[in-house]
């Protein structure tokens, strides 16, 4: 046996986790916007630990589970808590079952997507990702004091949203993933071109961009399932592409 791990990708993977406890500590002292960012930020850790992976062939079991731990603590516990504290305090015990179910969601969600590693195809994922989940609940947050709100929200939006992101997460919704076209080892010179164009508006608007990116992504699933229901569309692919994560 090869003992030892791999400690660039890991050490991605332990950035997303500092990012969901500095992003826990940050909803327990009120600062919600900083926490909002943090878990924004795990995103992009997570994001590296893959690519990390991939470039180095340095998956491992350890790496994995190692990861879906981190998940849980940054895309589960974090905004599930930021959640309830930010917009859901108000509405008593449906808010805290609906924080509950977020996070329960998510941690099913993720114990799906390891044990079908066996059993998937590339390009979809089976149910909203748990990144992509808690990403919205903080551009949600991101959104609110940058349109001037300010303490805590009172709508009750916020409660529906958070009941219909822990559905998604553990339905059977397709999403698409874009790993593949993010993979490929050239693009068309156009797309560079939107690239930049993508940061500069990111850069100038980031709270905007984020809400309306994510919001997108959120409701494609659901548009296309209808748009298959209708025959607009062919079926997609069944199963969800596997990320190799360490």
């Amino acid at each position: 046996m090869i003992r030892g791990v791999y400690i660039l990708p890991n050490l991605f993977t332990m950035g997303n986790l500092f990012c969901g406890f500095f992003a826990i500590i940050s909803v327990l002292k009120g600062d919600f916007e900083v926490a909002a960012t943090a878990i924004i930020v795990a995103n992009v850790f997570d994001i590296l630990d893959g690519k990390a992976a991939r470039l180095m062939n340095a998956t491992s079991r350890f790496g994995m589970e190692f990861d879906s731990l981190a998940d849980l603590v940054s895309f589960g516990v974090a905004p599930a808590l930021l959640a309830f504290t930010w917009g859901l305090s108000e509405y008593g015990r449906f808010g805290w079952l609906a924080a509950f179910l977020f996070l329960a969601c998510g941690a099913l969600r993720l114990a799906r997507y390891n044990v079908q590693v066996d059993a998937v195809e590339k390009g979809f994922f089976n149910g909203l990702p748990i990144p992509a989940a808690a990403s919205m609940v903080a551009a949600v947050v991101l959104m609110f004091y940058h349109l001037g709100g300010s303490g805590t929200a009172r709508n009750v939006l916020v409660l529906l949203l958070i009941y219909a992101l822990g559905f998604l997460m553990v339905s059977s919704v397709k999403y698409r993933s874009f790993k593949e076209s993010l993979n490929k080892d050239r693009a068309p010179f156009m797309a560079l071109v939107l690239a930049v164009v993508f940061i500069i508006i990111l850069a100038s608007e980031p709270q905007i961009t984020l809400f309306v990116l994510l919001s997108l992504y959120v409701i494609s699933g659901p548009a296309e399932r209808l748009l298959l229901l209708l025959g607009l569309v062919k079926p997609v692919p069944r199963g969800e592409e596997r990320e190799e994560i360490v």
